[in-house]
């Protein structure tokens, strides 16, 4: 009788620790919101984003596809739209439409960077409701491509400058303002700007680009709307299988034909997901979010040394932005076969996009695959690549300057560290910064964030301004 009594001992002991733990697990403090208010034309600054947004500085991959004059355009417009900004910063034009303003502070030993992209990608204008390039604002929004992706902050920037310049702002330190017109395609722009500090040895002590922003229902159980601040992005690397075979009439075929293989591998990949690792951006964001999510949540997140497993299984079964955040990813994205129905290729192939978690590398992820399929007739071509970022620091003053201005921005939102799924320029700044974050200075309904790089890209003219007023307290407190 006595172990009975031992083993319930034990199992209410295990449940008080996680209920206690679950109890203890309450919200940390956030930035403090101070009552300062923030002035500038808000008309103008909307004026300004919409002769941007006309200017078709569309990017591909194909670069005979793209028209130089549109870029030329938008380039010969900033010191009419921004005139404060060129008569104080220093203006450089760095190769592949790389731009680069420089604003002297009182000092040089602690710079800030402000980075945007002013490249759009391509538009199938018929199958939108407005045109894409003309910048119409009808009911208090403004529709266009680029509205979202990035020149809202493009505009943000500087138009928060030309405001604080008229004041006769001057900040405590340099300011760079750092632009790519290449950012869509991967283009060299933002390395070339890296070099270019890497070479006169500066060494910036805040980097912001694009990245989380102001939305709801990330998280489960969080009502509040979330503030998510990258500290880090995954890699990515397209990878394709290909088999040979000696081809025929599809008459008579072999027992397992090109596709076939490549279909098999295909299944084995997708039921062996890559392992859940907790890496601190994920980490960051949980114990941030999940202190304030409901109480289930609440217990789960307090304990993952429990429910790491139950984690890892809601996860491989949802799919989604959670699972996106735990482990490397693989989708399946375009095949090639034979060109007609009754014969058997010579060549197949199957491509795949693999978002790399921080824990992975290129290496080790072809690797897995590669022991994974466990077929050595697959031919695995390592395509374009880039490994996952640098990781950033939380716990410093360049954070919490990014969190106090986005806290007051957005009085009311919860901001978080997580960690970002998708490539960006900001990976670049890792060789000299450790202190890289990705906040994109706006807040979006699940409708519009669907919109980027979509049709019918649109913005609220009182988001526009929200990134104005984001940057002038930023700029501020640098």
């Amino acid at each position: 009788m006595w172990i009975l009594y031992l083993v319930l001992a034990v199992i209410l002991l295990f449940l008080a620790v996680i209920l206690i733990r679950t109890l203890c697990f309450k919200p940390t403090s956030q930035p403090k919101i101070l009552n300062d208010e923030i002035f500038f034309d808000k008309e103008q600054s909307i004026s300004a984003l919409q002769q941007l947004i006309r200017c078709k500085t569309v990017s591909y991959y194909d670069s005979s596809l793209e028209d130089d004059a549109e870029f030329e355009k938008l380039i010969k417009l900033l010191p009419e739209l921004y005139p404060n900004v060129f008569k104080v910063c220093e203006f450089k034009m760095l190769p592949d439409r790389a731009l680069l303003f420089k604003w002297s502070g009182k000092g040089n030993e602690k710079p800030t960077v402000l980075m945007a992209h002013y490249d759009v990608v391509p538009v199938d204008e018929a199958s939108w409701q407005k045109p894409p390039f003309d910048a119409v604002i009808e009911d208090g929004v403004l529709w266009g491509r680029g509205s979202l992706d990035t020149k809202v902050t493009f505009n943000g920037v500087l138009f928060a400058a030309n405001t604080l310049i008229n004041e006769g702002y001057i900040p405590e330190n340099d300011i760079y303002f750092a632009f790519s017109g290449g950012e869509e395609v991967n283009g060299n722009g933002a390395a070339n700007i890296v070099n270019y500090f890497k070479e006169n040895g500066i060494e910036p002590a805040l980097v912001v680009d694009e990245g989380g922003a102001v939305v709801e229902n990330v998280f489960p159980g969080v009502k509040a709307p979330c503030a998510m601040v990258g500290i880090a992005e995954k890699g990515m690397l397209n990878l394709t299988f290909s088999v040979k075979s000696n081809g025929g009439h599809a008459s008579s075929p072999a027992p397992h034909t090109p596709i076939g293989i490549l279909s098999r591998a295909c299944c084995k990949v997708e039921n062996n997901p890559f392992k859940m690792h907790i890496t601190k951006p994920a980490a960051e964001m949980f114990d941030t979010l999940g202190r304030h999510s409901s109480f289930v949540f609440r217990m789960i997140f307090a304990n993952l040394w429990l429910f790491k497993g139950v984690l890892n299984i809601i996860c491989k079964k949802s799919g989604g932005e959670l699972n996106a955040l735990l482990r490397t990813t693989v989708a399946f994205t375009q095949s090639e076969g034979s060109n007609a129905p009754n014969v058997i290729p010579p060549r197949a192939t199957m491509t795949a996009n693999l978002r790399l978690n921080p824990k992975d590398t290129v290496d080790s992820a072809v690797e897995y695959i590669r022991k994974t399929i466990n077929n050595d007739n697959i031919e695995l071509i390592i395509g374009s690549n880039m490994n996952p970022s640098r990781v950033s620091q939380t716990n410093c003053t360049a954070f919490n300057k990014v969190a106090s201005a986005v806290a007051n921005t957005w009085k009311g939102c919860i901001v978080s560290p997580y960690l970002m799924v998708q490539c960006s320029d900001s990976r670049h700044w890792g060789v000299i910064s450790d202190k890289v974050y990705r906040f994109s200075a706006i807040d979006l309904t699940s409708e519009e964030r669907k919109t980027i790089h979509g049709h019918n890209e649109k913005i609220r003219l009182e988001t526009a301004c929200s990134a104005v007023e984001f940057y002038i307290r930023l700029i501020k407190s640098c």
